[in-house]
């Protein structure tokens, strides 16, 4: 067992023990101890069917062996291309048993992409599900993969459900072909394992456990091998902050390839003895029927998401009032919307307000979080129990004093072990500061006050120069998504015959809002008021809407290609 302290945690939350303990489990180990103790209690919901925990454990077993039957064993790669469904859960716990590598990839990825992430990781077995059947078939042979299971969104629903499902969204899918060599049926896979073993612990909980992909802002994301201890750390320290007990349940509608899914909605949420809500789709609609049939007790979210429910007529007649946390992440959550989305908590019934937090796939996901009632504007909260973060001057180790903006580095349990098969760039995050600890060093910029509270400027990559004069996107796209008459906003620097670079952005406007030179003419005028004059946007495009990563982040770097194709 590992304890790690709390550190601001203590100021602000009375109930958190001073040390919380990391059990020095493997995940599957931690789940079979919780399962143990939960018998009979429903684990994991989807689609109105329930696998309770001696059920999920059970099925978990029989995934186990029946990848041990296909030859994979511990320190191997299996590339998990699934959305949330049952399957996934089964898959990521049964290869944690066997000490194979989960690596975790979005359904929706192109085909370069996979290819990419089997070559990077040397994956030679895939687990799939069948409405993209023809791009991941195209991996086996030239990509190297041996073996393809392929998974059904209905595998786990009943008759009933399977028969409605084949009868609507099921009939737009086409049918796997049969006898195609490698292939295997969900069903046939999971009746090829023999008796499950006696446990023998195949890694130590540091050893590598998933590989998740770098965000996908860029051309070849990393593959960032994170262990069960990160996974456990950052469980340990959400269940102490959330007070998540057996009973409560997590609607998890944020996707297992991310860590904000993997590591929240599902691991957390199961060791914890608590129901995962799986929700395969991604969107406001599916959100809110979820929120109607399951009433679940904590909900998370993007930043992006949760606009889109507050525009939503039928989200305001939707009672909360069983909630007890709503956690928001991925990207900046603007003040104006928090406020926005905290009233209408309450108008619905709520006692919970939107809790901010930072992080990023490095260290699982979330490593800083804004207590509830000490929310600070323009803060994205304090260090999470177990995890310290400093500032330091970029491109070097020195620690600033407070106030002083310079990148922010996190240190802690859940740091990952490396990025795969780049040392390079492993030893430029990872380093070893002068008080003897690795720390992670993120890439963004921000400042820590004196009482510890994290400020997020935006990522150093992201600084535009203006006649030398730093810009930060993320603070003028902030300012311009607070007028009215803006929906959504990016920024980017284009060349400038005078000023090198300057701003440009890109405007979806609210509804109602008419685009043109006259709304433009506002924006600017309204950027000029809070802005110096650098950083006044010299252009303005409207769009319909602006391009996003798999992960509901606005793809700033496609409209940075589509300004260097002008050129």
């Amino acid at each position: 067992m590992a304890s790690l302290s709390t550190r601001p945690w203590v100021k602000y939350y009375g109930d958190v023990p001073a040390d919380v303990v990391v059990p020095d489990k493997t995940m599957y180990e931690w789940l079979a101890e919780t399962a143990d103790r939960q018998r009979g209690r429903p684990a994991v919901s989807f689609l109105g069917m329930s696998l309770t925990f001696d059920q999920l454990l059970a099925d978990i077993e029989r995934c186990a062996a029946a990848f041990t039957a296909l030859g994979v064993g511990a320190h191997d790669s299996v590339m998990v291309s699934l959305p949330n469904i049952p399957n996934v859960v089964v898959v990521v716990f049964a290869l944690n048993r066997i000490g194979a590598r989960a690596v975790m990839t979005h359904p929706l990825s192109s085909p370069d992409e996979l290819r990419h992430y089997v070559h990077e990781t040397g994956s030679r077995w895939v687990v799939g599900v069948d409405m993209f059947y023809d791009k991941l078939a195209s991996l086996m042979g030239e990509a190297g993969v041996e073996k393809l299971i392929v998974t059904h969104i209905p595998d786990y629903l009943g008759t009933l459900m399977r028969l409605g499902f084949k009868v609507t969204k099921g009939r737009a899918i086409k049918a796997v072909p049969k006898g195609t060599p490698g292939v295997i049926s969900w069903s046939d896979f999971m009746r090829m394992g023999a008796a499950p073993t006696p446990y023998v612990r195949p890694l130590e909980p540091g050893d590598s456990a998933a590989v998740l992909f770098s965000g996908g802002t860029t051309s070849l994301p990393k593959g960032i091998e994170l262990s069960s201890r990160a996974f456990n750390a950052l469980a340990a320290a959400m269940i102490a902050i959330t007070h998540l007990e057996p009973g409560n349940s997590v609607l998890a509608i944020m996707p297992a390839f991310h860590g904000f899914g993997l590591g929240l909605c599902i691991h957390t949420t199961l060791v914890a003895g608590a129901i995962s809500i799986l929700v395969p789709e991604v969107g406001p609609k599916s959100y809110i029927a979820a929120l109607v049939k399951q009433k679940p007790s904590y909900i998370a979210g993007v930043p992006t998401l949760f606009q889109a429910l507050l525009r939503m007529p039928e989200f305001a007649r939707v009672d909360v009032s069983q909630l007890r946390g709503a956690f928001s992440g991925g990207d900046t959550l603007l003040p104006e919307l928090k406020h926005r989305f905290d009233a209408a908590l309450a108008a619905q019934g709520a006692h919970v307000e939107l809790e901010e937090g930072y992080g990023l796939t490095e260290c699982v996901t979330g490593c800083a979080l804004s207590p509830v009632g000490f929310y600070r504007t323009g803060s994205v909260g304090v260090p999470m129990p177990g995890v310290d973060m400093c500032v330091v001057k970029p491109g070097t180790i020195d620690v600033l004093p407070p106030d002083v903006e310079g990148e922010l580095c996190v240190t802690g349990e859940t740091l990952m072990n490396g990025y795969v098969n780049d040392p390079a760039a492993t030893a430029e995050t990872l380093r070893r500061h002068d008080d003897g600890q690795v720390w992670l060093h993120t890439g963004d910029l921000g400042r820590m006050d004196a009482d510890g509270y994290i400020f997020f400027m935006g990522r150093i990559k992201r600084i535009i120069k203006v006649s030398g004069v730093s810009v930060y996107p993320a603070q003028v796209e902030q300012l311009l998504e607070s007028h009215p008459a803006v929906r959504s906003a990016c920024v980017i620097g284009i060349p400038d015959e005078y000023q090198v670079s300057s701003v440009k952005a890109f405007i979806v406007p609210e509804k109602g809002a008419i685009a043109g030179d006259e709304l433009a003419g506002e924006l600017k005028a309204f950027c000029k008021e809070h802005l110096m004059k650098w950083a006044v946007p010299r252009r303005i495009e409207f769009r319909d809407q602006l391009p996003m990563t798999k992960v509901g982040k606005i793809a700033y770097t496609e409209l940075e290609k589509e300004e260097t194709a002008k050129c």
